[in-house]
């Protein structure tokens, strides 16, 4: 029997499973749609697909270098802190970010039809598995790369924020346990400052704007309750003193660094460079902090155990 699109649609609508497994359902069911129905469930595609609905807003964040020097950063969330800690999930964040490493995917898309390490499985594929042997959904929802430079990872509290930092070095620095140890330092830094921007420069117009029309009305109304009100001219430069403090706190080459706050980190780097003989530069970082941006459903637990019990 021939299988047509709008079969292969009308089982995806049904099950809400992807559309090359419907197709491989319908095929080997030869194209009578309540047995690959069944086909689908005996592979537990259908069971994945109901905890594929369910918010994942745990998990964790996994930064590494591989042999090659190349740098990936991987979140990849759970429904639960406990399956976050767990040695099956964790593993198959870290082969993700493996793939990432040494794959290059363009985008998620790519990412997800990548071979999973050691199998001949998609990462699509084997994420569908995993949702079925830990028992909640999990998902793979961003990544980030460094090719070039030398990369640093660091990893904080297990995994709830993961920083790469990539710097542009001299020949003769590349392999130094020195800068690995500033490289570190400042992936710390990262992750506990939460800087929005490398350098000054890459703040945006739109952003500044924004920026100086809130200091704007807040130090003209501070004005309006002085005393001795300032002329505006005055006001105008206290609001640009105030941008530099934006800057300070925002991007990371000007923050104040945070184990030598006399220095900014953009000296920091200038001072360690100079001792070292060479040159140093932060191109770029990367940080995740897992579960943010994502709004987690509050649930009552008797009635989340008993849709489970139900399903």
């Amino acid at each position: 029997m021939a299988i047509t699109a709008k079969d292969v649609q009308t089982l995806r609508e049904m099950t809400g499973v992807g559309m090359m497994d419907c197709k491989k359902a319908l095929t080997a069911s030869n194209g009578d749609m309540d047995k690959a129905i069944e086909f689908l469930r005996e592979k537990g595609l259908a069971a994945a697909q109901k905890k594929a609905g369910r918010i994942a807003a745990e998990g964790i964040v996994v930064a590494l270098v591989d042999q090659n020097g190349v740098g990936a950063v991987v979140e990849v969330n759970s429904e639960t802190d406990f399956v976050a800690k767990n040695e099956t999930f964790q593993s198959f964040v870290q082969s993700v970010a493996a793939v990432v490493a040494a794959e290059n995917p363009a985008d998620l898309e790519d990412l997800m039809g990548k071979q999973f390490p050691g199998t001949d499985k998609t990462i699509t594929e084997m994420q569908q598995e995993k949702i079925l042997v830990i028992g909640e959904n999990i998902k793979v929802r961003r990544f980030g790369r460094y090719a070039d430079g030398v990369s640093v990872p660091y990893i904080h509290m297990g995994g709830k924020i993961g920083v790469l930092v990539n710097l542009a070095v001299s020949d003769n620095l590349k392999s130094s346990d020195k800068v690995t140890e500033l490289g570190k330092d400042i992936a710390m830094q990262i992750a506990a400052m939460r800087p929005q921007f490398l350098d000054k420069s890459d703040v945006d117009s739109t952003t500044l704007d924004k920026e100086r029309e809130i200091l704007l009305i807040q130090a003209k109304e501070e004005n309006s309750k002085s005393a001795k009100p300032k002329p505006d001219a005055i006001v105008e430069k206290m609001v640009e003193g105030r941008v530099g403090k934006y800057y300070e706190e925002n991007c990371l080459l000007q923050q104040a660094f945070v184990k030598e706050n006399k220095v900014s980190v953009e000296k920091h780097v200038e001072a360690v460079a100079k001792e070292l003989g060479g040159t140093i530069a932060v191109k770029g970082f990367i940080r995740f902090e897992k579960g943010e941006g994502i709004e987690k459903k509050e649930e009552n637990f008797a009635e989340e155990i008993a849709k489970q019990l139900a399903q």
